[in-house]
């Protein structure tokens, strides 16, 4: 949920307690925009090989609603060439996949980065200050698809290059990812009342869906004969949310642990005033397993405590609950690391069924139903400490059957998964990365919506006792 990389806070500019910047600061704002601008296109101007192949119709290119795109023509979309570039941004993708983690390159094609209008500023990359940013990429040699995805926790729209991008753009897939309209610890301050910012998600996620399917028909002649929707975390938690609201505009998703919003079920206070409390010393281990947490991750809750708990606990209630503590956290969930890291000792006593109605109408705006409209396959780490497996996506494959739509689910527990898969290089012995299982889950979906070869039916993924766990997984 908070799947944070390095802590880079904002001020932003429309907020549920604060006003907007004065008028002078607006106009250096607008000053350092430009800038930016002339700056991306300059780099942009430099990469380009020229007038011939893969850049000649790159002109045809406009991004429906964008306020502002800037196109480029490069030699290789992926990581292996982007990573120092302006084109993406490693720290926005830090501790998300294993150290041996095997991505292809040699990928040519054209990158449109740009962003919606929005009147929030969380979003500092490339100078902007501006949220609603995107990226779309589109290879030269495409396969006729295109997959869409949002940003797992409060990342940014390049925190999937390597776990998404990369992958789906060697095999030919035209590629899509948003900020999801605000990101940043403190992203809760952008909206008006309680809940708006994550509703903005679903529109952003939205409005680049449709945008990207315009810009494929402008790119490559056709509309894209098939679109996925597909992401990590909250990212997951959008991909679930897309097929339930907007299945017309998609084929199929994978949803790697997928956040669960519910008003009146599970959500994270259900779980995590129990780990706030515990990592201030108020509750016991027992009490964090009848919270949910399995007694097998209590190796990965010392690095939970110090780097997920307290903030993703802060920031969630700050957005759904703001009335709760207004001095916690404030202004903004802080200035540095460990402000923004530590947990309010008033979110240890946080009890969910006894707030405000409020407080439930807000989760209701945004919360998943599980009646999903296309086929969906969903993976979940047993050994997930962050979103605890029994609580979110045992949950959710119930809302599903309850909704009678299972035939159009599958869904597999990863044994020895975890939240992130940089954990992996910590614990080796003990964890095993999801990526290569994502991999395979994303063809099987593929191969079910294109060629109707339904996938293996829901079960585990079992660790395997031998073989390449970081680049290498069955399906059962």
């Amino acid at each position: 949920m908070s799947d944070r990389a390095t802590p880079d806070p904002a001020h932003p500019t429309r907020s549920r307690q604060w006003s907007a910047a004065r008028p002078a600061r607006r106009v250096g704002a607008v000053l350092a925009v430009l800038l930016a601008v002339s700056a991306f296109g300059s780099a942009a101007a430099q990469a380009d090989p020229g007038p011939h192949g893969h850049c000649t119709h790159r002109d045809r290119i406009v991004v429906p609603g964008a306020e502002h795109q800037a196109t480029a023509c490069l030699p290789d979309l992926t990581t292996a060439a982007l990573t120092g570039t302006r084109y993406t941004d490693s720290a926005d993708w830090a501790g998300l996949t294993a150290k041996r983690t095997k991505n292809p390159s040699g990928v040519p094609g054209v990158q449109i980065d740009g962003y919606f209008p929005d009147t929030s500023r969380l979003n500092t990359t490339h100078g902007w200050k501006h949220d609603a940013q995107f990226v779309i990429r589109l290879p030269d040699r495409w396969n006729g698809g295109l997959v869409i995805t949002g940003a797992p926790g409060v990342r940014k729209q390049y925190s999937l290059d390597p776990v998404i991008s990369d992958w789906v753009l060697a095999r030919g897939y035209a590629f899509a990812a948003t900020d999801k309209g605000n990101n940043s610890p403190d992203f809760y301050t952008d909206g008006e009342r309680a809940g708006d910012a994550v509703a903005e998600w679903h529109r952003r996620t939205t409005q680049l869906t449709r945008a990207a399917r315009t810009v494929v028909r402008q790119a490559y002649g056709r509309a894209p004969r098939h679109t996925y929707i597909t992401g990590v975390s909250n990212g997951g938690y959008l991909t679930r949310w897309q097929l339930e609201n907007h299945p017309e505009l998609y084929d199929g998703g994978v949803d790697w642990e997928g956040a669960l919003f519910t008003s009146a079920g599970a959500n994270l206070f259900t779980q995590l005033p129990t780990a706030v409390a515990y990592t201030l010393g108020r509750a016991s281990r027992e009490d964090m397993v009848a919270a949910g947490f399995p007694r097998e991750t209590e190796f990965l809750w010392p690095y939970h405590r110090r780097d997920y708990w307290g903030v993703t606990q802060k920031i969630y209630r700050a957005e759904f609950d703001p009335a709760y503590d207004l001095a916690c956290p404030g202004r903004t969930a802080g200035s540095s690391a460990q402000e923004i890291l530590a947990p309010c000792t008033s979110d240890a006593s946080y009890d969910y069924a006894s707030r405000p109605e409020q407080v439930k109408r807000a989760l209701e705006r945004v919360s998943l139903t599980g009646s999903i409209g296309k086929p969906l396959i969903t993976l979940h780490g047993d050994l997930d400490a962050l979103l605890p497996i029994a609580a979110v996506s045992d949950t959710y494959a119930r809302m599903i059957a309850d909704r009678h739509r299972s035939r159009l689910h599958r869904y597999y527990t990863v044994e020895d998964g975890t939240h992130v898969d940089g954990l992996y290089d910590a614990h080796p012995d003990r964890l095993r990365p999801i990526l290569p299982c994502y991999r395979s889950a994303f063809e099987a979906l593929t191969d079910w919506v294109e060629e109707r070869a339904a996938p293996p039916g829901s079960g585990t993924i079992r660790r395997p006792a031998s073989g390449d766990l970081v680049n290498s997984c069955s399906l059962p």
